[in-house]
């Protein structure tokens, strides 16, 4: 009896693996093996750096809050700590925002926590 190996679908994930490593460098596009290692790694590096956006932008967050801050005389640990005592629900991001693009609106939070 001959082997049966079901080249349709061997075929098929070839096909997958080639089609989604388009554009790479040299062999990493066009040689299975190495393309395969290539995708998982990127896989790797696109699920770990999801995490390490998120970590980012908080920080990008806090030092533009905190450069917009000191322009007032004030710290950014400080005017944090006075904005929870205040009981001001904004986030990071939005007073970020506000200090970056609406800086009289910051202005005013500043003014308030004071």
């Amino acid at each position: 009896m001959p082997r049966s190996v079901n080249a349709v679908a061997s075929r098929a994930r070839k096909k997958k693996i080639l089609k989604r490593t388009r554009g790479y460098y040299g062999a990493k596009k066009n040689v299975f093996t190495i393309a395969k290692n290539t995708y998982e790694k990127g896989l790797k590096y696109a699920y770990r750096d999801r995490k390490t956006k998120k970590r980012n932008f908080r920080a990008l967050w806090i030092q533009r809050i905190n450069a917009s801050t000191r322009q007032y005389g004030i710290s950014y640990s400080e005017f944090m700590n006075m904005v929870i005592t205040k009981g001001i629900q904004l986030n990071r991001k939005v007073l970020a925002d506000l200090a970056m693009n609406h800086p009289e609106a910051f202005k005013k939070v500043v003014d308030t926590v004071k």
